[in-house]
């Protein structure tokens, strides 16, 4: 909500009844002195600055007159200072290249990816250690929701049933599902009365249950029942 609310409000309520006439009832007439004059709109240059010279001037072009100096010679051999540089200086290795084609074609072998540079570093193959970092804020944060779980099901009385237990109903529904089968198989071929029909679709609907049952209890591990 607008800090202004309230003085927009009571500026509204003071002009409502003004703007009844297209407009303000009163209004002042301009004076006749405040024409418009010859100039009066444009824009004014600012005042001249001085021209200082950040950087010193090039030297002057010589003139025709001018004439170098001749005659001064060195005494440097420079025969001699060559072959001693070159004999003292440290031979220039090759860059290595690499040759692709039949046709000469020279590539850098540095940034070709050939030379196996990167796994000579100290920290080649070890996890970075923001990774290392995510990887504990991610186990933190499972095990808080497994205490949270572990809490919930506390107060919710829930009773986690042990492998043993687990089995012994698993083999409890399968042997009722044999029986309930068995029962099935000796139905008779024909269904030709309305207690046959009503017989024969309760045992197909306790089998389909007991299918259900005992699919949900091979698929999940871990079970968790109410304490009654």
């Amino acid at each position: 909500m607008s800090v202004f609310k309230t003085a927009v409000k009571e500026d509204m309520q003071k002009w409502k009844t003004a703007m009844k006439t297209m407009g303000p009832p009163k209004v002042e007439l301009p004076s006749p002195k405040d024409f418009l004059k010859k100039h009066s709109k444009e824009r004014t240059l600012p005042p001249k600055k001085k021209f200082e010279r950040e950087v010193p001037k090039k030297p002057p072009v010589p003139l025709r007159t001018d004439h170098p100096v001749m005659g001064v010679q060195s005494e440097k051999n420079f025969i001699s200072t060559n072959a001693a540089g070159v004999i003292m200086g440290v031979a220039k290795k090759p860059k290595p290249i690499y040759v692709d084609k039949r046709t000469g074609d020279k590539h850098d072998l540095e940034t070709s990816g050939l030379v196996p540079k990167y796994i000579n570093k100290k920290d080649y193959g070890v996890t970075p250690e923001y990774i290392c970092k995510r990887n504990e804020e991610v186990k933190n944060a499972q095990e808080e929701y497994d205490n949270y779980i572990q809490e919930n099901l506390r107060k919710a009385a829930m009773k986690r049933l042990s492998d043993e237990e687990r089995e012994a109903v698993l083999q409890g529904l399968k042997k009722n599902w044999e029986e309930v089968h068995k029962e099935f198989q000796s139905l008779s071929v024909f269904i030709d009365s309305l207690p046959k029909k009503i017989r024969k679709q309760r045992l197909e609907e306790e089998m389909k249950q007991l299918e259900h049952d005992i699919g949900v209890i091979e698929k999940h591990k871990i079970i968790y029942i109410a304490n009654k």
